[in-house]
């Protein structure tokens, strides 16, 4: 039986990815850049605001300062502050509230490992808090996804091994550093996004207790 699950938050546990993608636009043609669409998008799902501004710049063949990268950053993250003083309760993603309690229930540690620097706002927000043992903070870790790093620390915060745990993503770098980390991936989305070698749900509405339960003992 697995011991934990780690939760990826944007696209997830609710739609703040709608809110990075319209902050990412809004700022990328600020500067001067077209091209951010939401197929360009699918290249930012799950990566670092850093990473994500690196992306950004080189689509539009432009290079700044690490002060004015600095300034570019901070002003995507005070936009999408700004969006996100609204997020409820109500916002949570269909089935996460009762997957959450049944966790809860069977004794499963549940961690976050989010890209975000703001997953602990949101989950206040959200009245969520008090389901996860750990926030894995993304400050702290030396590579954002695709890279493992964030998985591997989540699991590291609620004392499991990556290998005794099951990741859920919503993006190819998530489901990529779920996979490096040595947890199982459950991914929501489609196959065309995530890849036709691991179970995928259309919607989290189908991530619950038993179709866990079920992907781990099928692949274990």
């Amino acid at each position: 039986m697995f011991k934990a699950v780690l939760f990826d938050l944007d696209g997830v546990i609710t739609d703040t990815a709608e809110y990075h993608f319209r902050a990412w636009k809004a700022l990328a043609e600020e500067i001067g850049i077209t091209g951010v669409d939401r197929e360009f998008n699918e290249q930012l799902k799950g990566v670092s605001r850093e990473d994500s501004l690196t992306k950004i710049l080189a689509l539009g063949n432009k290079k700044v300062s690490d002060i004015e990268f600095a300034e570019l950053a901070k002003r995507k993250n005070d936009n999408y502050v700004q969006m996100i003083q609204d997020v409820s309760p109500k916002d949570v993603y269909p089935g996460i509230l009762q997957l959450l309690q049944d966790l809860r229930k069977n004794h499963i540690k549940i961690a976050l490992a989010s890209a975000s620097k703001n997953g602990p706002f949101l989950l206040e927000r959200m009245a969520l808090t008090e389901y996860f043992d750990a926030i894995a903070d993304p400050a702290k870790v030396a590579a954002s996804k695709p890279a493992p790093d964030i998985f591997i620390a989540a699991a590291e915060a609620v004392q499991v091994s990556p290998k005794e745990a099951i990741g859920l993503e919503d993006s190819q770098a998530g489901i990529q550093a779920i996979k490096d980390s040595g947890a199982l991936p459950i991914g929501v989305g489609r196959a065309e996004d995530l890849g036709t070698d691991i179970t995928l749900v259309p919607d989290t509405s189908h991530y619950t207790f038993e179709l866990l339960t079920n992907t781990w003992n099928s692949k274990k």
